[in-house]
């Protein structure tokens, strides 16, 4: 199985849904279970249909999670020291040359992206673009409105 990049932050995270899955999620849906069972017959009862899918759902969720934090490799951004580039975890402040605008992103892995919070997928076509560039480099990143280019303002390991 191969590894995959994911902060600590992220590997918290991942670690705090195992555990609602496993002490609040499934044993709900098992008592959800029991109480559409105790209302008799089984072939017409939408609640306990109901319930075995989310049980489901929520058994399948339990071995991706288990599966992700066994093949992770967790990457303390504060602790690296990549000598200015831009690597994973970094956090970097962009200036799109076009328009002036200013943007901060981190760099993380595919299950922590939120680019509501700054927060990038590694795989992305921006990310991509940016990892080995250094504060002042230029990076051209192909996007679906066309191609933008990118200055590099700063880079931090936070």
């Amino acid at each position: 199985m191969a590894t995959f990049p994911i902060t600590k932050r992220g590997a918290e995270m991942l670690k705090a849904e195992l555990h609602r899955l496993k002490t609040k999620d499934r044993p709900e849906v098992i008592n959800a279970i029991a109480e559409a069972r105790a209302q008799g017959d089984l072939s017409e009862n939408a609640e306990y249909e109901a319930a075995k899918d989310r049980q489901g759902f929520i058994e399948g969720r339990i071995k991706e999670v288990e599966g992700k934090l066994a093949a992770a490799q967790v990457i303390d951004p504060a602790g690296l020291d990549a000598g200015g580039r831009i690597v994973f975890g970094a956090t970097v402040e962009l200036e799109d040359e076009d328009s002036g605008e200013q943007v901060t992103y981190q760099i993380v892995g595919e299950d922590e992206a939120d680019l509501k919070h700054g927060l990038i997928n590694v795989g992305s076509p921006i990310a991509r673009a940016l990892i080995g560039k250094e504060e002042g480099d230029t990076a051209e990143v192909q996007a679906p409105g066309g191609v933008r280019h990118y200055e590099v303002i700063a880079v931090r390991y936070v």
